[in-house]
Formats: C-alpha cells, structure tokens, sequence
C-alpha cells in the first residue's frame, strides 16, 4: 500500500520520509513495502528492465471519487458523444471534457436514508451508503447506470438530468447494452432483462441457470444484430432475440470437470466479442472458442482459462489468461501467434489495442505498450506510484490514441505517448 520511493512522493512517503532516512539506504527503485515481501512477492513486484521505443506521460488526471476499493469491479470509463464518462462504485458519476479532464456534469447516486431538515444538512459532510454502482455505458444519447443494489438508470448525455429508473432483481456487475432501441441488462441472479432505452419500460426478462458456485463477475452482454449475446455461469454461450428475449440457440462452450465444486467452476464470465459473423468467448476453466454467429456451431476451440474480456485488432485476437500472461492469436483458426510472460501473476488487465500496440495495466498501477506484432513490451508508465490500492483494475480505455485508465483509489488519467 505504499508509493514508489523513487517515483513521485505518495502520501505515506511524505509523512514518514524523515524516519526512513534516519536508517536505511536504499538502492535502484525499491519500495518501502519491499521490506514486508517475501521473495516469491518480491519476484513479482520488480519489473524486469526493458528496452522502450518511446516514453508515455500523464497528460491530466482527476480524482473522481472513491474508486471501487478492493471489490471486483470492471466499472470502466466510457467515451461517447466526444465526452468522456466515468463512475465510482459509491455513487460519484461523472462526464468529463477528454482533452482537458474538466469536469463538465456531475452526480451522486449514494444513499441517504433519511429526507428531513437535519438529513439535508448531513449531506454535506456524510457520504451516505454505497450506490454499489457496477457498469455503464452510453446508447441513443443517454447514459445507463447498473448498480449491485438492482437499480437501472438512463441519464441524459449532455447534462446527466434523470429519464427514467427501474429496479429489478439481481447485482448489474457488468455494464448494460443497447441496440434498436432496447437495451440489455444482466445480473448475477442469472436473469436477462430487455428494457425500452426511451422509456425504460421493461419489454421482456428471460430467466436463466446458475450454479451452487461461481465467480464474482458476470458476463457483459452485447446486443448487435437484432440479438442479445450472453456468456452464462453454466459454460454456454447463448443468442437471445432481442426483440422478445426468446432464446434464439445455446451452445455448450466449456463443462464442468472435477471432483470439487470449485473445480468444476466453467464461468464465461468475459463479455463475448462480435466481429464479423463470428462470436469469440473464454471460458474461466480454459476453452476458448470461435462461434458461428447465424448457427451457434463451432469454428475452433483452444486451451485458454480466462476471466478477462477478449479483444481483436485486424486478424488477431488477444488474451491475458487467469496468470497473467498475455497471447496473441490468429482469430481465424486460432493459432498461437506470441505469448509475452513478463507481467506473469500481476493482475494484468484486459488488453486494447491502441495503434500498433496494445496496452494493458496491472495491480501496482503501471499500464504496458505491447507491440502487436511481436509481443515485446516496449513502454510503460507508472500512473498508481507501486501501490496495490491505485492499481489499474480494469482494460484501458483508447480514446483517439490516447489511453485513459481509472485506478482503484477513483484516479482518472489520460495517458499520451506523443
């Protein structure tokens, strides 16, 4: 929990700085919880040199709240509309102006119970129960808020003024979607919700299994092709209409095996990706899988354990696995292209592609430039100073070449690398 002594001063360092000296020197960049590792952590934390083509640097950074602190989380910011949109777990939402980081609206959803004079006045200084915000996205000019407390909200872009709100059974831990004018919203009580985006009117729900064990997260939906795309906790990937949430085809992606419940866990608990006419999913057991989009019928399968969202630039699809290696695969047969170990057991994010790069970030705050051709890292930046609490949780956000990621402690930064 402590900042790079080498780096930028954090908090702790400012304070005890005048104690540290009295008794230790320290060599090259090591951290103060250095001393607290063993060598196993140690092995992790200490980032092997590279050989950088360029030198990213923070272009602005806003705190906007109080992050997602150590709960699961993929609550990601969103660009859309050219405004840049981003949420903490306790209720802060905000749009911002992406050049600048200005502040151009801003909401709080937190919960205060009470509605007297004596309430009103505590507002002021209490922050009020967690909204437990979990994702958002932007469609058809509106904002749509999920939280874990089962709320739906849709927002107005431009000034974040309220449309509608809807309550419905279950956690929202992933971020809804929408297409013709319905959007799609999962929760972790496996039930599928369709809801008008004008009038937040619920059109339809389909109800789906889940069983006795399974991971905190849940599959994004997306909904593209008059169809609702949907990884489920049971190993299938399923297509409902859009429409009417009738259940177009399901396919088995991964089964259970073991003999432990924990074992026999076969989340897809990524958010499937759509290119072209093809579906792409992982499984958190280790299949990952081609999918026809019109058949359900699979193209190829291959030997990939993930609970990190996939993503594809050109013919290539990339995957950062439950240890933290990251692979590069040919999307049209799945052959392995690269595979770069180096980030290996540091909570490394999804990857996004940006230019000829994709760029990742990790448990200690620092975000990678990985060449997509050859798997080198060749840049790095540290955003969170070597601190687990402002580690980046969540895949990078690629707005025009710039990257934008959100640490843990609530910081939004906007990273350029010219």
């Amino acid at each position: 929990m402590f900042h790079n002594t080498c780096g930028r001063k954090g908090r702790f360092a400012r304070v005890m700085g005048m104690a540290l000296a009295i008794s230790v020197t320290l060599s090259g960049c090591s951290t103060v919880s250095d001393w607290f590792a063993d060598e196993e952590e140690l092995e992790i934390r200490r980032l092997k040199p590279i050989d950088a083509k360029f030198t990213p640097s923070v272009k602005w950074d806003r705190d906007i709240g109080d992050g997602v602190d150590h709960y699961f989380s993929r609550l990601r910011p969103v660009y859309a509309y050219e405004n840049l949109y981003a949420a903490d777990r306790h209720g802060s939402v905000v749009a911002m102006n992406p050049e600048s980081g200005d502040v151009l609206w801003e909401r709080n959803f937190a919960v205060f119970e009470g509605d007297g004079w004596w309430d009103s006045i505590a507002r002021l200084w209490r922050s009020g129960a967690s909204a437990r915000i979990g994702g958002i996205s932007v469609a058809d000019r509106l904002l749509f808020v999920g939280t874990e407390n089962g709320v739906v909200m849709a927002l107005d872009y431009e000034t974040g003024e309220t449309k509608w709100e809807a309550s419905i059974p279950g956690e929202v831990l992933a971020a809804p979607s929408a297409d013709e004018g319905i959007l799609v919203v999962n929760t972790g009580a496996g039930t599928l919700f369709g809801f008008d985006t004008r009038t937040g009117e619920q059109l339809w729900r389909h109800e789906g299994d889940t069983p006795p064990l399974t991971l905190r997260g849940i599959s994004g939906p997306v909904a593209a092709n008059g169809g609702a795309l949907i990884g489920t906790p049971t190993g299938k990937l399923q297509v409902n209409l859009l429409e009417s949430g009738i259940l177009a085809w399901e396919t088995v992606i991964a089964t259970p095996t073991g003999a432990t419940e924990l074992e026999r866990i076969v989340d897809l608990d990524t958010t499937p990706v759509l290119f072209g006419g093809t579906i792409y999913t992982v499984s958190y057991n280790g299949t990952l899988a081609a999918v026809e989009l019109r058949s359900g019928r699979i193209i190829w399968k291959r030997e990939y354990g993930s609970y990190r969202n996939l993503s594809i630039e050109g013919n290539s699809i990339f995957v950062v696995d439950n240890n933290s290696n990251i692979y590069a695969l040919d999307r049209r047969n799945g052959v392995e292209l690269w595979s770069q170990g180096g980030l290996k057991s540091r909570s490394v994010t999804a990857a996004t592609p940006v230019g000829e790069h994709i760029v990742v970030g990790d448990n200690w705050g620092f975000v990678h430039w990985i060449e997509q051709e050859t798997g080198q890292i060749v840049a790095r930046v540290d955003v969170g100073g070597d601190d687990e609490d402002d580690a980046i949780y969540d895949a990078p956000l690629n707005v025009d070449g710039v990257v934008v990621t959100m640490t843990r402690n609530g910081v939004v930064a906007a990273i350029s690398t010219l």
